[in-house]
């Protein structure tokens, strides 16, 4: 005997399933792998570099504020300070003045970001003496040519070791987020930046040299920190100029991220010793009539942006010695594979929604949440200091989200607008059998019956039973085709399905009693309770369907509940469930079971206390009843009245649920 394990017999099918998967989801890819390409040579043309720019800024603009970085102190002329010297550029004498008091402080280095290279009388002697007499202080040069080919020279005092330029690299939209190390001037000599020479004094006290790159020969390094060389592609960039030594510019976070001294504070001697030994002391004009100033995206402020010069080259220096004391994160990019890689997957998983989400709704949703994950995502590498593109990542996600979701509402429509249609074509076809077999025959009866001389009993009958079943037709017709949110009960009214719904069963109720329904007539006792019903998770198919639900259930009334004489109608919510309830205590034959249909009371209008377990379902009116429980997330009941009569029950909860 051989026996065959069902796993064995199960793999091929699930083999073809996965292929069958994979080769619909192929067919459907094109055009997303086409959004994922033309994305990618967007990014690649640079169409996409502000945007990258911009949203880089915010994202550093976003950090958790920094500490006060204790190891650089910002002197600044203001523009009190100018009004007082009662001249403008500051006097050789007075920079003298200051350079001796901050000496007297002891500090590490000493940078003066103001231009001294021609003389500003009086003082200029002083001045000179001072410089040549400061072996920790660092003078600025402009070594780059302006548009008019002029630089300016550093102070002729000082040594070419310590003298920096202060030149630095804008973007197209005049912010700063490149930071010059190294560059050739005019001359061909090579010039290192104002700030790195104030980096290098200080880390030198603590036995930490400038040398040259291990994984980059042209990079600049302290100790084993490496400073990456920013490339013409690099990050958001696309052909930037990389000419000299760049790198990418941190600057601290938050809103004093460096003490600021003024002249008059240096002069009266309101400082605290403490402040400005050891550490590096930067002096520079923080004035606007100065008019040097810097522009950052990633700084807040009143005036967005907008800082002076003094403070920008405190940032740059600050960057370096953070990065090799306190490792703090130096601002680095991947590779183009790897940044054309992480764009291409959310671009498939874009794509990939509507393979596990079909509802156009979900689709939505879930791409929020998609949306939502790369933003943190690209923050939290900004933390630690990778720059990973975000603005071509969420294009693919979007467009390739948004487009299926587009085609899955016009594919939704599609297939509403062809059910319609199925179905209407199925009423015809059914009314057309009905038309040629049934009513044929029933119209032939009433024929014959009508020409007896003596009409029988049974005509008054067979006449109503001939108007109902057209009735019956003409309203699943106008049902089915109709695109209005509307309600027709027979020929007599039309209910808005946007009322509330307690309205429109009590309209249902109002109507359905004034049918000439035989045992209708014999009730003399209404119980009524309409309340308001919590409708904002159905939708109007869904209202339409419970409207029919209770006309199914009193006309059932009124046609099988022999001598009744009292009616309950209950339309209200308990505890957590809403209900529908029709109760009566009429009499009929026998039931055989509790599962037989609406339309079939008549033949079991007294339901006993043990239904034959026996038989099986078999009414179509009550699988309909059980259908619409289903949907809304509840149950229908039909059990025994006491002391006689049945009770017809449809309840469902009261909280949200989706439909999808």
């Amino acid at each position: 005997m051989i026996t065959i394990q069902p796993d064995i017999i199960m793999k091929p099918d699930r083999w073809q399933a996965v292929k069958a998967g994979v080769t619909t989801w192929g067919r459907g890819a094109l055009p997303g792998v086409m959004v994922i390409v033309a994305v990618t040579m967007a990014r690649l043309s640079g169409a996409l570099q502000f945007w990258e720019l911009v949203a880089f800024d915010h994202f550093l603009r976003l950090r958790p504020p920094e500490p006060l970085d204790e190891r650089i102190v910002i002197v600044g002329i203001t523009e009190e300070d100018i009004q007082r010297a009662r001249t403008y550029p500051i006097p050789d004498r007075d920079i003298a003045d200051l350079l001796k008091r901050l000496q007297a402080y002891q500090p590490i280095a000493i940078g003066l970001d103001i231009v001294r290279d021609i003389p500003v009388e009086p003082g200029n002697a002083e001045l000179t003496s001072v410089f040549r007499s400061s072996k920790n202080a660092i003078g600025v040069e402009i070594a780059l040519p302006d548009r008019s080919g002029f630089t300016v020279a550093p102070p002729p005092a000082l040594p070419p070791e310590q003298v920096g330029f202060a030149d630095f690299v804008l973007d197209a939209d005049g912010y700063q987020r490149r930071s010059l190390l190294g560059t050739n001037n005019d001359r061909q000599e090579y010039r290192f930046s104002f700030a790195i020479r104030l980096a290098e004094l200080y880390l030198a006290t603590r036995g930490i040299k400038l040398g040259n790159g291990i994984r980059d020969q042209e990079a600049m390094r302290f100790g084993s920190i490496e400073f990456t060389r920013v490339q013409s592609n690099s990050g958001g960039y696309v052909g930037a100029d990389a000419g000299g030594n760049q790198i990418l510019l941190n600057v601290r976070s938050g809103t004093m991220p460096f003490r600021v001294l003024s002249l008059e504070q240096i002069k009266a001697g309101q400082v605290d010793p403490n402040w400005i030994r050891g550490k590096i002391v930067l002096i520079g004009m923080m004035s606007f009539s100065a008019k040097d100033l810097a522009s950052s995206g990633a700084i807040a402020g009143i005036n967005p942006g907008r800082i002076y010069g003094v403070e920008m080259q405190a940032h740059e220096t600050s960057q370096m010695i953070s990065a090799v004391i306190d490792r703090r994160p130096l601002l680095q990019v991947w590779g183009e594979g790897w940044e054309t890689l992480w764009i291409a997957v959310w671009g498939l998983l874009g794509m990939s929604l509507g393979q596990f989400l079909r509802s156009p709704w979900k689709i939505l949703l879930g791409l929020l949440v998609a949306s939502i994950s790369p933003i943190a995502l690209c923050y939290w590498f900004i933390l630690l200091g990778w720059w990973v593109p975000i603005v071509p990542v969420l294009l693919v996600l979007v467009l390739n989200g948004a487009g299926l979701t587009a085609a899955l509402f016009y594919r939704h429509e599609q297939e509403l607008r062809l059910r319609l249609e199925e179905r209407q074509f199925a009423i015809e076809q059914t009314f057309n059998a009905i038309h040629s077999g049934p009513l044929q025959t029933l119209v032939g009866i009433l024929r014959t019956a009508q020409e007896q001389a003596t009409p029988p009993l049974f005509l008054p009958e067979l006449q109503r039973l001939n108007q109902e079943l057209r009735a019956v037709y003409g309203s699943v017709q106008r049902d089915a085709i109709a695109d209005e949110p509307h309600l027709r009960m027979g020929s007599a009214i039309e209910l808005a399905l946007q009322a509330p719904l307690h309205e429109l069963l009590y309209k249902v109720y109002s109507n359905t009693l004034e049918q000439e329904l035989p045992y209708l007539q014999t009730i003399k006792f209404k119980i009524v309770q309409f309340d308001p019903l919590n409708t904002s998770h159905l939708r109007l198919e869904h209202k339409r369907a419970l409207c029919r639900f209770l006309e199914e259930a009193l006309c059932n009334v009124g046609k099988h509940a022999i001598e009744a004489t009292r009616l309950t109608v209950i339309c209200t919510q308990e505890g957590d469930r809403q209900v529908i309830r029709v109760a009566d205590n009429g009499r009929g034959k026998p039931s055989q079971s509790e599962t037989l249909s609406l339309a079939e009371m008549d033949r079991d209008r007294e339901i006993t206390e043990e239904p034959n377990p026996k038989l099986q379902p078999s009414g179509l009116g009550t699988q309909l009843a059980k259908n619409l429980a289903k949907q809304l997330g509840g149950a229908f009941r039909r059990y025994p009245n006491q002391p006689k009569g049945t009770v017809c029950e449809l309840t469902w909860s009261a909280k949200r649920r989706w439909f999808w």
